[in-house]
């Protein structure tokens, strides 16, 4: 049987049917400022907002200090039995200490090059974010900028095909 346009237009954008779960994201912020408490987290708080009006429902959002282990670290906890998307915020430009993407790609089991290309073709300023994207077991992982602007449009060049995405790395097989 072939999905009514409006069934395949939810399936897309990652609105639940009926007996289907709500997709699941994560939101980590990278920030030795947001730890210590010197800095508000602005893109974190932001990306809640855009994952829950996309229709995902965010079940944990922490922080991390910038870092490659500590990435690493927070990556491994949120990662860990989890099917569904995790957005790390910060840490991908080129300050000393933005190593998000070197923390990333110690989890990461495959990468998915399109996402992060997709990602930094949205704003000129996108080609200095070395941001990766990524599978962890049944996880994706997006790194996206610190700035609230940029990671939401980040988010936003790539939120129409998480759905299916997540859904292939569940083990659905559409096609």
């Amino acid at each position: 049987m072939v999905p009514s346009p409006a069934r395949r237009r939810e399936f897309w954008m990652g609105q639940a049917g009926e007996g289907e779960q709500p997709l699941e994201a994560k939101v980590l912020t990278v920030s030795d400022g947001v730890v210590a408490g010197t800095r508000q987290d602005r893109s974190g708080v932001a990306l809640v907002a855009r994952l829950g009006d996309a229709g995902f429902q965010v079940v944990d959002h922490q922080v991390a200090p910038d870092g490659t282990e500590a990435v690493a670290t927070a990556l491994r906890r949120l990662c860990a039995g989890f099917a569904g998307l995790v957005v790390t915020t910060g840490g991908t430009g080129f300050g000393p200490r933005d190593l998000t993407p070197e923390g990333t790609r110690a989890v990461v089991e495959r990468e998915a090059p399109g996402l992060a290309e997709a990602m930094r073709l949205v704003n000129p300023l996108g080609r200095l974010s070395r941001g990766l994207a990524g599978t962890v077991e049944r996880a994706l992982v997006l790194n996206v900028p610190g700035s609230t602007s940029g990671a939401v449009e980040c988010l936003e060049a790539v939120l129409d095909v998480l759905p299916h995405a997540l859904r292939l790395l569940a083990g659905h097989r559409e096609h």
